[in-house]
């Protein structure tokens, strides 16, 4: 974008929500017209719901759901052909010992190993790709996004290609906290066309906002809508790469942002907190929030998931507490 009137890419729903103008100017006076959040009671809120216990008779229940919400994730340097074979195995089969165990929603890797989780998955099946289990991809220059966009689009285009289900693309944050909302805007919209498929479907697109980098909470309530706006399937806290990474209050406010969303469009858009939810106690706790402020719709791996490498193994011990009366030590699941 040249000047601040300059036309922004097309997106629908965006026009319709400012009346029909989508310029630079437009977007940030709906942006910065938002409403100022109340920290202190947004804090409050958040500490009350992480109070409140899931009975022992539901427990079951929850635990299964949180596996099923897990994006099973490995996104390190050292990552290998049979490291994601690894991961997509243990995706398939959580809990040897009882194969009543759910799976994860999906695997998520870094676009060049898309191809290898994608052979894993359709390996185990006679009859190809198992639908159970997604392969998300992180891209756009994941973690910094720091790359020119033409490299970003073809990051995303290579792991849609090569089989990715969704992607987790990063914003601009250096943008953004410019105040530069339009060039923010036009990447996600850019992201989004390049998560087309060759049929003209298109793989969901997970929007990371690294919350942990916007500061304040009106910078997360902002790039929320913004992303949104863009095209986003998804609202994602982070990438796990920089503290702060997912809080209870953060995920409140983008939960608070997706249900304003809906009673305004009656659009449905996923939440994913990512980085540092590492226990079932801390699952628990993001579970109510999502159902004291969304709504039990909002239960569901469709519309909410975890980001997570080590959550899956402490649910998994306490799932077997619950089924044999005793805690299991880590012995008795798999080692990341």
């Amino acid at each position: 974008m040249t000047t601040p009137s300059a036309a922004l890419a097309p997106a629908e729903r965006a026009v319709q929500l400012l009346g029909g103008d989508l310029s630079e100017v437009a977007l940030r006076r709906h942006l910065e017209g938002l409403p100022a959040v109340d920290a202190v009671g947004l804090e409050a809120r958040a500490a009350s719901l992480g109070t409140r216990s899931i009975k022992t008779s539901s427990k079951q229940a929850a635990l299964d759901l949180t596996i099923r919400m897990i994006d099973l994730t490995t996104l390190q340097g050292n990552d290998t052909r049979g490291k994601v074979h690894s991961l997509v195995a243990k995706a398939l089969v959580p809990d040897a010992s009882d194969p009543s165990t759910p799976r994860p929603a999906a695997v998520c890797v870094y676009g060049d190993m898309v191809g290898n989780a994608v052979e894993a998955l359709g390996s185990a099946w006679s009859n190809g790709r198992d639908d159970g289990i997604n392969v998300a991809a992180v891209a756009t220059a994941f973690p910094s996004g720091r790359a020119s966009l033409p490299v970003k689009l073809q990051d995303t285009r290579d792991a849609v290609a090569a089989g990715a289900d969704e992607i987790d693309m990063v914003i601009d944050r250096g943008a953004f906290l410019e105040g530069n909302y339009g060039k923010v805007f036009d990447e996600i919209v850019a992201t989004k066309e390049a998560c087309r498929r060759t049929d003209g479907t298109f793989a969901h697109l997970k929007v990371i906002l690294e919350t942990g980098e916007l500061v304040t909470y009106d910078n997360v309530r902002r790039a929320s809508w913004l992303s949104i706006l863009a095209g986003g399937d998804f609202i994602k806290t982070s990438t796990g790469k920089v503290q702060p990474a997912a809080t209870l209050p953060v995920t409140l406010l983008m939960l608070q942002v997706v249900r304003d969303w809906e009673r305004l469009t009656g659009e449905r858009i996923g939440v994913k907190p990512a980085g540092g939810i590492a226990t079932a106690k801390d699952a628990m706790k993001y579970l109510v929030t999502v159902a004291e402020t969304c709504g039990e719709a909002w239960l569901d791996p469709h519309l909410f998931r975890f980001g997570a490498s080590s959550l899956l193994n402490d649910v998994l011990l306490q799932r077997q507490k619950l089924t044999t009366g005793r805690y299991s030590g880590p012995d008795y699941v798999t080692i990341d």
